[in-house]
């Protein structure tokens, strides 16, 4: 336990990974902490639940462990010996009614030799890929949107059939809208200075292969996955590190939306939170932008404009427990989907194939889930719970040729749950930090700004944290009582 809680008080607002990242590390600094979480629950769109007996993750299910935000996260709040690897990688891509092995040799589904994607791609489709060698450099600039550059150079069937896809299980979102600077950055940076696409595939392939594959692993010592879990569910970290929170000293409040802030001096503020007002010396917003918007108004409005201009996009997990018993064969981990099929679902995940600790729980079990809805699609999240599975089961069955009937199913909807990020995305970001920091003692974070994945948020909240902590200067130790 820190035993120096005498430093400057800090409020953070939003209970999600981000919040609880940022009251986590200022905890730890020696500042004196409350979170205010607006709901009842911690953690945000990190969920534990169950089905039929079985662990699952009603959210989130793995963190990125090439950046050691998360998995540090994990081992500081004693989490470390219940990281796992995947049980399996492997997954498909339904494509014409035909169950494809994903690729191999591509960035976020941009391939860097047409052949690669052959078993997956029509002839036509692959032979458009080559013109990207014959066609003149396409300029990016300061951003693009991915799917209309890879599109203009490699043709729409890739972006289609491949990249479309596989944003769509990250962002909920359009390819052909979504930040290429913002969401793959490392091919962002080789477009601009590479002639071909291809060029700047193979250059992005080749930087990522001369990192040693313990260090991809983030150091983990579990053989350098890309991707890690939790035993019991990367659901479980935000209830860790709220643990953490208070063995620090720190103070955490549900169900305590934060209404207002106002400024108190030139540096405090004031944090209005139902009938109860808490003075302190700095605030983290870790809320999604309209909230962050509707507080930000009467002090910045540039950036309350710019937050509130943030769309979002809903989405929902069907989850279903089988006999597994009841269940064919199946391989891998899981398949993609692409829109321009048609279908409801845009993925599955098998998770008693993927997670290890699903099957330990339930070996009777098999147990999978589907993900319905992306920008623009809120329609079918908001279909009855039966027509969710419904359409879950036809499109399982048509897929894997699955026919038996779940003896549970879950539905989880996240609405509002992923923030988009168009071209411009990180200019805007930038111009909301700006006129954020010309206000003392206040600090944005969350999914909103740098990725939406759990180390981005995690990254998010340490840079907030940390600004704070290299600004703020020690009060007297009873300032920031609640008033």
């Amino acid at each position: 336990m820190n035993a120096d809680t005498t430093g400057p008080s800090v409020v953070v607002a939003g209970g999600g990974i981000a919040g609880l990242a940022a009251a986590h590390r200022l905890a730890l600094a020696g500042h004196r902490v409350t979170l205010l979480e607006a709901g009842p629950r911690l953690g945000g769109k990190l969920l534990a639940g169950e089905i039929a007996g079985a662990p699952v993750d009603l959210g989130a299910e793995s963190l990125l462990a090439r950046r050691p935000e998360a998995v540090d996260l994990a081992r500081a709040v004693g989490l470390g010996d219940r990281l796992q690897a995947p049980g399996t990688t492997t997954a498909s891509v339904w494509s014409r009614g035909e169950l494809v092995p994903m690729p191999k040799g591509h960035v976020m589904g941009v391939p860097g030799d047409a052949r690669a994607v052959e078993g997956l791609l029509s002839a036509e489709g692959v032979r458009r890929i080559a013109l990207d060698a014959e066609l003149p450099p396409t300029e990016v600039g300061e951003d693009t949107a991915i799917g209309a550059y890879v599109a203009a150079r490699m043709g729409h069937e890739v972006v289609d059939r491949l990249v479309e896809p596989l944003l769509g299980g990250v962002y909920a979102g359009d390819a052909y809208r979504i930040s290429m600077r913002a969401a793959v950055p490392a091919l962002f940076a080789a477009a601009r200075e590479h002639r071909t696409l291809t060029d700047a595939v193979r250059a992005v392939q080749r930087a990522a292969a001369a990192v040693p594959a313990d260090a991809a692993g983030a150091g983990t010592g579990l053989g350098g996955s890309v991707f890690l879990g939790v035993d019991g569910g990367v659901g479980t970290l935000p209830g860790a590190v709220a643990d953490a929170i208070r063995a620090a000293g720190g103070e955490i409040v549900t169900d305590a939306p934060v209404t207002a802030l106002r400024r108190t001096g030139a540096t405090g503020w004031q944090v209005v939170c139902g009938d109860r007002v808490r003075a302190a010396d700095a605030v983290v917003l870790a809320t999604p932008a309209g909230p962050a918007a509707g507080l930000l108004a009467p002090h910045a409005p540039a950036a309350a404009a710019e937050l509130d201009a943030v769309a979002y996009a809903s989405m929902a997990l069907v989850t279903l427990a089988f006999r597994r018993t009841d269940v064919p064969a199946l391989a891998g981990s899981g398949f993609l989907v692409p829109p321009v099929d048609g279908h409801t679902i845009k993925a599955s995940t098998f998770s008693s194939q993927k997670w290890r600790w699903v099957t330990d729980g339930a070996p009777d079990l098999f147990v999978l889930r589907t993900s319905v809805g992306r920008h623009g699609e809120e329609e079918h999240v908001l279909r009855e719970d039966a027509d969710l599975v419904a359409a879950s089961l036809k499109d399982l069955g048509a897929a894997t040729g699955l026919a038996a009937r779940p003896v549970a199913t879950t539905v989880t909807r996240w609405t509002g749950g992923l923030p988009q990020y168009p071209a411009g995305h990180l200019d805007r970001v930038a111009r909301v930090r700006e006129a954020v920091a010309a206000l003392p003692g206040l600090r944005v974070a969350g999914a909103a700004y740098d990725g939406v994945g759990i180390p981005a948020c995690i990254a998010s909240a340490h840079r907030a944290a940390d600004e704070i902590i290299a600004t703020s200067k020690r009060t007297d130790p009873g300032a920031g009582h609640s008033l």
